[in-house]
């Protein structure tokens, strides 16, 4: 039974991707080559040989993107590295910034 005048109301939920966040990082002349391939493997998940070959690319550009992620994820990645460069007295360096 429909009451006469009655509207119904369509909803439109518009989901969309989050927006991602490449995490970059930075070359030093301090941080160990082992360091930085560990941190690939544990931290951003990278097969040793990716990891070995995107240290080389930090290495030899002086930066290079490690990962694409939504900001929460790239963020918590960045400081779990930094925490593990600080405990380990490395000024190893990541940045965040929109893909």
């Amino acid at each position: 039974m429909s009451v006469q005048g009655e509207t119904r109301e369509k909803t439109r939920i518009n989901i969309r991707e989050p927006k991602h966040y490449r995490v970059i990082m930075h070359n030093d002349d301090f941080t160990s080559m082992d360091f930085v391939v560990d941190i690939l493997i544990t931290i951003f998940h990278k097969e040793e040989a990716e990891a070995e070959r995107l240290m080389l690319t930090v290495h030899e550009s002086g930066k290079a993107a490690v990962g694409s992620y939504p900001y929460d994820i790239a963020v918590t990645k960045v400081q779990a590295a930094a925490a593990r460069a600080k405990e380990e007295g490395f000024p190893f360096r990541m940045t965040v910034e929109e893909a």
